[in-house]
């Protein structure tokens, strides 16, 4: 089954007094490229963390984010940072003697201020972190990885339709191709018994011209490769590997095929299919550069 690189997943655990958030979010990438967000005391972490993605994803440009979340009935204690709080004393005299104005400042109104009043958590060893971080972790792993499987299957059913329209155009060009070299040699003689009257014909030079024509535009080799370049893409489809990077080959080798075949078309119905047939291909390009 094959899976967008686009994505989005979020898991949450409260424990130890506070809820942590991890999310997921990725779009399009030709490798997979990690960021990481994570507050102050989950920074051990980073390596542990990437490691775990990295069993999960393969390819995307990845942003995770882990977000903490102190509960307000946390049994934590209290620590007045005194040093901070004397800074806004003094600073709140100068400035109302400084500029003439009241000096209101009060305990209450002081324990608010930023960093005067901070909880003091026991600290926590990385594996203990990380026991907190997993359920959460996890749970936005498997909901960004479905995510990412539930595109991918509308990816590959689209993809497929394309792919089925490809080759009843191949097929049309096959079935068109032979007709050409007969078409030509009736064309060539009518013209050089036109040109020579009741002259003799030489049916050997008219052979081999027919000959070098069927050559010039002979597209049994492109149509063969076409089709076994789409047998291994419907092969890629089903597989339960990540494909994109072997898709996106088979769809450039899929574009050189139909470069060939339409600069071999001699006639306006083969030019056409040539035409849509390379229209197809790059919209199937483009669907592929989605895919895992």
């Amino acid at each position: 089954m094959i899976c967008s690189m686009t994505g989005f997943g979020r898991g949450r655990n409260t424990v130890n007094g506070r809820t942590i958030t991890v999310e997921i979010r990725s779009v399009n990438h030709r490798y997979l490229e990690l960021s990481t967000r994570l507050p102050k005391e989950f920074y051990p972490l980073d390596q542990k963390i990437r490691r775990v993605v990295q069993e999960r994803i393969s390819r995307g440009k990845t942003d995770l984010t882990v977000i903490v979340e102190r509960n307000g009935d946390a049994d934590a204690p209290l620590h007045i940072d005194e040093s901070i709080a004397e800074f806004y004393v003094k600073n709140s005299a100068y400035l109302s003697e400084r500029f003439s104005i009241k000096n209101d400042l009060s305990a209450g109104s002081l324990l608010c201020f930023p960093d005067v009043v901070t909880s003091v958590s026991r600290e926590e060893s990385p594996e203990e972190l990380m026991n907190d971080l997993m359920p959460a972790l996890t749970q936005a792993l498997d909901m960004f990885v479905e995510a990412r499987a539930d595109e991918g299957r509308r990816l590959a059913d689209d993809l497929a339709l394309k792919f089925d329209e490809l080759e009843a155009d191949t097929q049309a060009i096959e079935a068109i191709a032979p007709e050409l070299v007969t078409r030509y040699r009736d064309d060539l003689k009518a013209k050089v018994l036109d040109l020579l009257g009741d002259k003799q014909l030489d049916e050997a030079r008219i052979a081999q011209e027919v000959t070098i024509y069927a050559d010039k535009i002979c597209i049994d080799e492109e149509l063969v490769r076409l089709k076994s370049h789409v047998k291994e893409v419907r092969k890629c489809l089903s597989s339960k590997e990540p494909v994109g990077r072997r898709l996106d080959f088979l769809a450039q080798e899929l574009n050189r095929e139909s470069n060939t075949i339409l600069s071999k078309s001699t006639d306006v119905a083969t030019a056409n299919l040539g035409i849509h047939l390379k229209t197809l291909i790059e919209k199937i390009r483009e669907q592929i550069q989605n895919i895992e």
